[in-house]
């Protein structure tokens, strides 16, 4: 297993103190990489010329060495004074200036890690301040801007297992299972023994549908014995292949050897839900949510159940958190614009859904709500033309149903053995 602590799928999910590898990696000078050695050079310059010191009635020196003894011992509201009091004499210290990003980030307060994360790589560009922000990124669950910082890094080194497994893990978070597949696809043959790597492409492979592959990979994990993270991949295939009860099954085993595994809950909820089991679902994702606050479907999931409950306020909360996650997906939005309605606040529910259908045209059930609001409102002449749309993309959604069920006479599902 990499250095990253196993979360399974949440796969560098650190705990507040604890640092990626390399992360801090200016925290020492003694160890600082190659490209700080300049900056440290210009800084023996200052300290031997008196410059720094004539400026702070400690010295820049033993200021530095104090911020880093307190940030190793976890004293991390010192360790920040320190490295701001120092900065603010002298800015363009690279290593300093990354420290104090990897001292925020440890104290949870990574929108401010981001900032002089930023500010280190406007300096220096080097790859490891790239990563820290990354996972600055990452940890604050804005995503997209992992992604943005992560594929340079990759590009650099598509060998690198621990930015393929973050920047997969990414993809896997935003919905985007096959990307995930083709990037961590080609590095499995390298890395046959990574429990990591095998169980978020396996899980990817599972999402994306691509059942027969992902079953190569749960024979793996079987072959260490039975665990957790083998009934789970077998739940989410049972799910891809329509087998509700089947699912059920092996997700119940998985939370069973492991309460904590991340997306079992989800996935049972899941089964559940299907099972028309809706109370036992809704536990089930609230549990998933205590061990993982951000997943993305166990948010949308008590979203939309909340508002058909008629509970639109608490529904609200879920919603805006699964939307950090997802800026701006479709799914989202819609229930956002159901709650407003719900709550009769009918003009901002208007302004929702046509701002939702002017992003996503074939968007079936906002025309619809949108029609319906449109008559609510005795807005005649719109309601009629979003009927006439609702009435074309109906059309279509049958075309595709029957051509669907064209192509599942001629195939069998695929198997999904033990």
């Amino acid at each position: 297993m990499n250095r990253f602590r196993g979360n399974k799928l949440g796969i560098v999910a650190l705990s507040p103190g604890e640092r990626a590898p390399g992360e801090g990696a200016f925290i020492s000078r003694r160890r600082a990489g190659e490209g700080s050695l300049k900056a440290f050079a210009a800084l023996l310059v200052l300290l031997l010329t008196g410059a720094l010191s004539a400026q702070t009635a400690q010295s820049p020196d033993a200021l530095v060495q104090e911020a880093e003894s307190f940030q190793q011992a976890g004293k991390l509201d010192e360790a920040i004074k320190d490295y701001r009091s120092f900065l603010a004499q002298f800015p363009d210290v690279v290593p300093v200036r990354s420290n104090l990003g990897a001292a925020l980030a440890a104290a949870g307060r990574y929108e401010e890690a981001i900032v002089e994360y930023k500010k280190a790589l406007r300096l220096q560009p080097l790859p490891q301040i790239r990563l820290n922000l990354a996972l600055a990124y990452y940890k604050a669950v804005q995503l997209n801007d992992a992604v943005h910082e992560l594929l340079p890094l990759h590009s650099a080194d598509p060998g690198s297992l621990q930015v393929a497994l973050l920047l997969g893990d990414c993809y896997f978070r935003l919905g985007e299972f096959k990307k995930a597949v083709t990037l961590l696809d080609p590095l499995e043959p390298a890395h046959p023994g990574d429990q990591a790597l095998t169980y978020l492409l396996g899980m990817s492979l599972m999402r994306d549908g691509q059942v027969r592959k992902g079953e190569v990979l749960v024979n793996k994990i079987l072959s260490n014995g039975d665990s957790a993270e083998a009934h789970l991949m077998l739940g989410a295939a049972r799910l891809e292949i329509l087998d509700a009860s089947g699912a059920v099954d092996e997700l119940a085993a998985a939370v069973k050897l492991d309460p904590k595994l991340p997306m079992a809950h989800y996935l049972y909820g899941n089964a559940l839900l299907t099972l028309g089991h809706r109370e036992d679902a809704m536990e089930c994702f609230r549990q998933e949510l205590a061990i993982d606050p951000n997943e993305f479907g166990s948010n949308l999931y008590l979203g939309v159940m909340l508002n058909q409950g008629e509970s639109y306020k608490e529904a609200i909360p879920f919603l805006n958190r699964a939307l950090q996650v997802r800026p701006g997906d479709p799914a989202v939005r819609y229930q956002f614009a159901i709650g407003q309605i719900g709550m009769g606040n009918m003009p901002q529910a208007r302004k929702l859904l046509e701002a939702l259908i002017k992003d996503n045209p074939e968007f079936l059930d906002a025309h619809v709500s949108l029609a319906r609001l449109y008559y609510r409102l005795h807005m005649k002449q719109d309601g009629d033309r979003e009927r006439a749309i609702v009435g074309k993309l109906t059309a279509e959604v049958e075309a595709q149903k029957r051509a669907h069920a064209d192509e599942v006479t001629k195939e069998q599902p695929a198997e999904v053995s033990h």
